[in-house]
């Protein structure tokens, strides 16, 4: 649950002051964190506060929970099942996607909270910056104000992701509602929603600043400095891996390799091998999920077993130590896209009699178990780190982003690259034209990313709807959803709360009517 202190700094684009409405977000909030309604005036102080900003990532309204399940839950990756507890019952069914909805209320609410906390140390930096004689104070600060920046775009790329169209040219980006937009922690501006180019204008700017304050130098050497894989803190590279993201979802393709290279071609990170050993019971891959540790993560979540966010796994297994009580379970579509050889399938999904009275037994999402560790120290079921950036995500933006720009030769290349780290064998190459290509980095993407909160957006930019066909004990109420591209609640609606704020000029969606 919400630690008191976090309670007293739920902070809304309005500034007000609301009570906390997420059910299931963070353990506690660090107890030498500077609270947001008093003034940074020491460099301490500012690192208390950056404390504050990574411990706000741990809700269960973010990576651990809302964030990464619910896009994906709402489109066509799961099915509901006959017996399941009704949790996000409403995303699920499509058409039950309200303004008041409590989920999509916490994302909103949660994202700005990073904001507003971001906003308060870049704010007071300022201040303190004359007050630092010692030259190690300033760059300590400086690193601050990068890890403030590079939070601030993290929130707002994802504020952008749900709650606004796709981006299809800057032209027509300046035409399309993007987010309310706030750089300073006291602001009178309008509370009005800027355009979809502002708004990623913003986060482009803040990674700019980022990649200044957070550069490793050229003279690091990570064989005598140190690798920075399995980060659970934000650096140089954490900045070019959402740059290169955020520009595949700007259809800026040259940046998008141009990013994404710096991360792949760095010496810092390296593919998973689900075919090496890291021990006698798991292979490297396997051992990604099942201690959240690997060489290809390049920011996670960190959590211990008495600071942690949500459980990712619950509504896969609700286990009660007993049985298995599934919500959701894979569909069926997606577990025939694994090739025999693919060593991803019997990493993610393991095959159970469920404990429901119809007895369903199906591969269940093995992926979100739970970290080992946090379970033999506290009993933690289902609790994952959530893995936010990830090499293998790099592979497939550059991949996508040449075959937008017709270079098949070095997308199949990087296909390639994935799927020999992935299989137990893949012999050749990738073969990819201008008639298989983006159906090959489609099914890649469902493959590699399954179940981390990427499909209702790839779904949205490649303007593709989706059909549900019933399966085995899956419920009748959205089984047979049948989805058109570019229907309204591709994009969340605005929370009715916010469009209803005293001095709010808020603009809602299409979805919100």
């Amino acid at each position: 649950m919400i630690g008191d202190k976090m309670k007293k700094i739920k902070l809304y684009i309005l500034g007000v002051l609301m009570a906390c409405s997420i059910t299931s977000c963070l353990d506690k909030y660090p107890e030498n964190a500077i609270l947001a309604d008093k003034a940074i005036t020491t460099i301490d102080e500012a690192d208390q506060a950056v404390i504050g900003i990574y411990s706000s990532f741990l809700s269960g309204a973010l990576y651990s929970g809302y964030l990464t399940l619910l896009p994906d839950i709402q489109t066509d990756l799961v099915y509901a099942i006959n017996g399941y507890s009704n949790t996000y019952g409403d995303i699920w069914r499509w058409n039950d996607i309200l303004a008041t909805n409590a989920q999509i209320e916490a994302v909103y609410a949660s994202l700005y909270s990073v904001i507003g906390q971001c906003n308060f140390l870049i704010d007071n930096a300022e201040k303190i910056k004359p007050t630092l004689s010692d030259d190690n104070d300033a760059d300590r600060l400086e690193q601050y104000c990068g890890e403030a920046h590079f939070a601030r775009a993290l929130a707002y790329s994802e504020l952008i992701k749900l709650y606004c169209k796709a981006y299809e040219s800057d032209a027509e980006a300046q035409d399309e509602l993007g987010v309310v937009l706030r750089t300073r922690y006291y602001s009178d501006e309008p509370v009005k929603r800027s355009s979809l180019y502002e708004s990623y204008q913003q986060v482009l700017k803040d990674l700019d600043y980022a990649a200044d304050a957070l550069a490793l130098g050229d003279d690091y050497n990570p064989a005598i400095d140190g690798y920075i894989y399995n980060s659970t803190y934000f650096n140089e590279y954490t900045v070019y891996a959402l740059r290169a993201r955020v520009a595949l979802y700007m259809k800026d393709y040259d940046a998008a390799i141009r990013y994404s290279s710096k991360v792949i071609d760095s010496d810092h990170f390296f593919l998973s091998s689900a075919t090496q050993m890291y021990n006698s019971s798991y292979s490297y891959y396997q051992y990604m999920w099942t201690s959240d540790n690997s060489t290809e993560v390049i920011w996670k979540i960190g959590f211990t077993s008495t600071s942690y966010g949500g459980a990712l796994g619950q509504v896969f297994f609700n286990y009660d130590y007993s049985s298995l009580r599934p919500d959701y379970v894979p569909a069926q579509w997606v577990l025939n896209l694994y090739n025999q050889n693919d060593l991803r399938y019997n990493t993610f999904f393991q095959t159970y009699a469920t404990g429901h009275t119809h007895g369903l037994t199906w591969p269940l999402l093995a992926k979100y178990w739970g970290n080992e560790q946090l379970y033999s120290e506290a009993q933690l079921l289902h609790v994952c780190m959530p893995k936010v950036f990830r090499l293998s995500e790099q592979y497939l933006i550059r991949a996508e982003a040449y075959v937008q720009k017709g270079d098949y030769a070095k997308a199949g290349k990087d296909i390639s690259s994935l799927r020999e780290a992935r299989y137990s064998s893949y012999g050749g190459g990738t073969s990819m034209n201008a008639e298989n290509a983006m159906t090959i980095i489609e099914e890649e993407r469902v493959k590699e990313l399954y179940m981390e909160g990427f499909r209702l957006t790839d779904l949205k930019r490649w303007h593709k709807g989706f059909t549900r066909t019933p399966q085995e004990q899956s419920l009748d109420n959205g089984s047979s959803l049948v989805v058109e591209k570019d229907d309204p609640l591709f994009v969340w609606p605005i929370p009715q709360h916010e469009i209803e704020s005293p001095g709010a000029e808020i603009e809602p969606n299409e979805s919100n009517k």
